[in-house]
């Protein structure tokens, strides 16, 4: 996905930058001459790629052809020219009233509001800084005043310089290798061959939307004493309005509002209330009258509603660099992971399905569910106290053949292969991780621009020391500041764990609780699947519960890393997400773990029930097994939230900004909400999530454990989590284009903490993959049964065949008068044979009751207890073993791409000293002029 790297493979001639210069014996001019010649042939082949529609270099020009700075002598036609831009611009909302000083952002507060005097102060000292400012009221609310702020040229250039903010210098220049003509035969060949082939039908259409058309240039660090160096074609559209609203908002957090440490940044403004709301403009409307294809996009954001955010695009490729032009980095580095792990879910899901597949098409030839099916004299015991009671093993036959689609003979090569998938995901990621950097300048950035917390700053202030990086004195945590603020964060964080803990622990007292109720209940519907009934309702109260403690986590999260005064921003979002993680994770699939590892595991044997506070008898398995509990558990829970999630993120604005559009139209009429301005139709959508994109983050990481953790119980996760993602990424889009106000554009070098989280899962489901192969579900007892014990004992085989009698072997015989008293059912199964029963099974591998040591365990247990073990020891390092072969093989960083940053840091050294060699030849000649002369001087 995102932007296509250019290949040019019909030259057969190498570019060569570097001049041949020698120390001495050297003419000047015939250096310039050769440099001039080069810089020529350069320019004439990338005329030739570029064409004759090659868009100016400038981020805005890009959108408005018919807007292109004129180069006519006329003087009379560029002031008209100018007449009609600052008409335009003042009707679109997004420039001061004199319509040349572009809005680079809002801030919104109330008249009525009492902080004014610290707003005054704030104000006054943004002047100073040199930002120009303008205010407006709201045509809606009077009492609203939006206030318009504008960084002049001087001030961006300033700022750029102190925040290290890169911009274009040259454009690149490929290394071109020579091709030898037969090369060029075949390639012409296969050109002509993929003309007859249909066009790629994911890929955007480049040709109807010349706009998505990137421009490659090289990039250095902003610096006003070698502006020169850039390229600049307008000042005004040098820096792009991300980069302007970024600089802006770097200013904003750095003036003070009152005397004092700790009353400084906007950030306090807005949450003591002096100031409503703080964000960068949309660029215009995202809807127009006009086809995109005819009269091209009206704006970026028109634009990308048309090749993104739209329905109609749902199986294109995303134009990340369009939206990292528009959103920064941050957001666009989300949208190419979201992009990438989709992309990978397809594997995935398609083994996925023929593992769902397989059993389907081999359930009638399965023994197992043939012998549960067919077992009408076999009488099991009652699963729960009393109102449960006896039935027959045929009775659980749908149950079984559900269990025999996720049970089956490939579940064991699916487990393994969602473990090399999930490695083979992270260190692709890392790949096109890399490839992203170098596209968007990130390679090294958090080197040079990491900053501190205002917060921070203004906590530590009065302790500094050096920086060993810079060399200049920063504010300093002490060591000893910084455990015990650490230790009382982690004391927390155990405390909300133990709080899931205990949650879980509720839902298991109603779990057995309901069991007995369910099955006294008058509807026979619900009497005769009382087990389904207690899992099912059970589910739901757990995931109501989720949604409730997530609401306290956010809170407890917040306090927490609040506590610890982390220095920058990204070591506060670290922080916040490692806890949020922990304790939605935990909140999440602690009663899957329940499920799959504790459920009918310490429930004793009839007659010797262990129970819960001496009282309530813990749950048994279905007699088909404890493997469609959590199937259910897993599906109910993964659809559930993700349908939640969606509503929460699409509908819940969509909602909050439909009524704000109704109330506008009874005041104001159809056409008033045409007429409001950009500004204050941006101040009536929705802000984005004050965390940013953790949200997003968090959902796609919770599904990743979902399709990962316990894929071997649920071969669909994938394929439910591959269709929920192509509707997230447009959900996605559509949320930031049109319902959310404009987000700030910042800066990310990757996913942050999240991929270590995403490391962590993929080892975690290993190891709970190969515990619910060996404790789950009925592979290992099978096996052994099939080896060991069946009719092919011995002979080294394990089909079908050899599993006739399993199910009699995997079942016990109890004396149903050797119950307890509160245990004893109510029922003696006479309705069964016509007179009271002597004996049921259970699912257990014990002696008989008259043996010397009734109810003891048989020697068939043991083997099976062994192989478990051995199974899962051999799986664990088997897996890891192959994991960490793949992620040894896997490079983290392309070879072609290796080869390119060496060649343009190369490339950037050659360019750099031919503007030096221009400079002091224009130094040189000025001297000259003047009579000034210097003997032995350079060059």
């Amino acid at each position: 996905e995102g932007r296509e790297d250019l290949q040019v493979n019909q030259l057969e001639t190498q570019i060569w930058i570097k001049p041949d210069i020698q120390k001495t014996d050297v003419d000047f001019s015939e250096i310039l001459n050769a440099i001039q010649e080069i810089a020529k042939d350069v320019n004439i082949f990338f005329d030739e790629l570029e064409g004759v529609n090659s868009p100016s270099k400038d981020d805005d020009s890009l959108l408005h052809h018919g807007n292109l700075t004129s180069t006519s002598d006329d003087a009379s036609r560029l002031e008209v020219v100018g007449e009609e831009v600052s008409d335009k611009n003042k009707i679109s909302g997004l420039y001061f009233r004199d319509g040349k000083c572009r809005i680079d952002y809002i801030l919104v507060y109330r008249k009525s509001n009492p902080q004014t005097e610290k707003r005054e102060v704030f104000e006054r000292n943004i002047r100073a800084e040199g930002l120009q400012m303008e205010k407006e009221s709201s045509l809606a609310n009077s009492d609203i005043i939006f206030v318009k702020l504008h960084a002049p040229w001087e001030v961006l250039g300033k700022y750029a310089e102190l925040m290290n903010v890169r911009m274009p210098f040259r454009r690149k220049i490929y290394y071109l290798h020579r091709r030898y003509k037969f090369m060029n035969r075949i390639e012409k060949q296969i050109s002509r061959f993929r003309g007859w082939l249909p066009r790629k039908p994911m890929k955007l259409d480049k040709e109807t939307l010349p706009d998505l058309e990137e421009n490659d240039c090289y990039t250095a660090p902003f610096s006003q004493q070698r502006i020169h160096h850039f390229i600049i074609h307008n000042k005004d559209t040098f820096f792009n309005n991300a980069t302007r609203s970024r600089i802006v908002h770097h200013i904003l957090q750095r003036v003070k509002y009152e005397e004092g440490k700790n009353k400084i940044g906007l950030n306090r403004l807005l949450s003591n209330g002096s100031y409503e709301a703080a964000f960068p403009l949309h660029e215009g409307s995202y809807r127009s009258k006009n086809s995109i294809k005819t009269h091209g996009a009206e704006n970026h954001r028109h634009l990308l509603y048309e090749c993104w955010a739209s329905w109609g695009v749902w199986y294109k490729y995303q134009p990340l660099d369009l939206v990292r032009r528009y959103f920064g980095e941050k957001i666009g580095l989300y949208f190419a992971w979201l992009g990438w792990y989709t992309g990978m879910l397809f594997p995935a899901a398609f083994i996925g399905l023929f593992v769902f597949l397989y059993g389907v098409t081999t359930l009638n030839h399965c023994q197992v569910s043939k012998e549960v099916c067919q077992a009408t004299d076999i009488i099991m015991c009652p699963i729960c106290d009393k109102y449960c009671p006896f039935m027959r093993l045929s009775d659980s036959c749908i149950y079984a053949k559900v269990t025999h689609l996720f049970d089956n003979g490939a579940t064991v090569f699916f487990a393994v292969f969602m473990a090399v998938w999930a490695t083979v995901f992270l260190e692709f990621w890392k790949r096109r991780r890399a490839v992203i950097a170098y596209d968007w300048d990130l390679i090294d950035w958090e080197e040079e621009e990491e900053e501190i917390r205002p917060q921070f700053e203004a906590k530590y202030s009065k302790k500094e020391r050096m920086n060993p990086i810079s060399g200049k004195p920063e504010p300093y945590q002490a060591f000893a500041d910084k455990c015990s603020r650490l230790i009382v964060s982690a004391s927390g964080i155990f405390f909300m764990i133990c709080v899931v803990i205990a949650a879980v622990f509720g839902i298991v007292i109603y779990r057995v609780v309901t069991v007995s109720t369910f099955a006294a209940f008058k509807w026979a519907l619900i009497r005769n699947n009382s087990q389904v009934a207690t899992t099912g309702t059970a589910v739901c109260i757990n995931f109501c519960i989720i949604m409730l403690l997530n609401v306290l986590y956010e809170k407890v999260a917040l306090f927490l890393t609040n506590l610890e005064q982390p220095r920058t921003e990204s070591e506060w979002e670290n922080s916040f997400t490692l806890k949020m993680f922990l304790f939605q994770f935990v909140n999440l699939n602690s009663s899957t773990f329940y499920i799959a590892f504790f459920l009918g595991r310490f429930t004793g044997h009839p007659g010797a029930y262990l129970r819960l506070i001496n009282r309530w008898r813990l749950e048994e398995c279905h007699p088909s097994g404890c493997l469609i509990d959590l199937c259910m558990q897993m599906g109910i829970i993964m659809v559930l939230k993700q349908t939640w999630n969606n509503f929460m993120e699409l509908g819940y604005p969509l909602i909050q900004n439909w009524w704000t559009r109704r109330k506008l139209r009874q005041e104001y009429g159809t056409q008033g909400k045409t007429s409001f301005p950009q500004w204050e139709k941006d101040y009536n959508l929705q802000p984005m999530n004050a965390y940013g994109l953790f949200d997003e983050y968090l959902e796609m990481i919770l599904q990743f454990g979902f399709t990962t953790i316990f894929v071997a119980a649920f071969p669909l996760a994938p394929l439910l989590a591959l269709l929920n993602n192509i509707i997230e990424i447009r959900l996605d889009a559509y949320k930031f284009v049109t319902q959310w106000r404009r987000p700030l554009a910042s800066r990310a070098k990757d996913i942050g903490i999240w991929y270590g989280i995403l490391e962590g899962i993929g080892i975690l489901s290993v190891i709970t993959n190969a515990f619910v192969i060996a404790v789950t579900s009925d592979f290992i007892p099978r096996l052994v049964y099939a080896y060991k014990y069946g009719p092919c004992a011995g002979q080294g085989e394990a089909g079908q065949k050899c599993m006739v009698g399993y199910v009699n072997a995997s079942l016990s015989v109890f004396l149903v008068s050797d119950f307890e008293n509160r245990s004893e059912p109510t029922s003696n199964g006479s309705e069964f044979s016509g007179s009271p029963l002597k004996y049921c099974r259970y699912r257990d591998y014990r002696d008989p009751p008259h043996s010397p040591v009734p109810y003891g365990y048989t020697l068939q247990f043991w083997h099976v207890l062994a192989a478990r073990l051995a199974f899962i020891i051999v799986f664990e390092h088997l897996v890891f073993c192959i994991k960490h072969l793949i992620s040894y093989l896997i490079p983290d960083l392309p070879k072609d791409l290796r080869d390119r940053m060496r060649r343009e840091k190369y490339l950037i050294q050659e360019m750099m000293y031919e503007a030096e060699l221009e400079r002091l030849q224009k130094e040189r000649k000025e001297r000259k002029k003047n009579g000034k002369s210097y003997h032995n001087e350079w060059p």
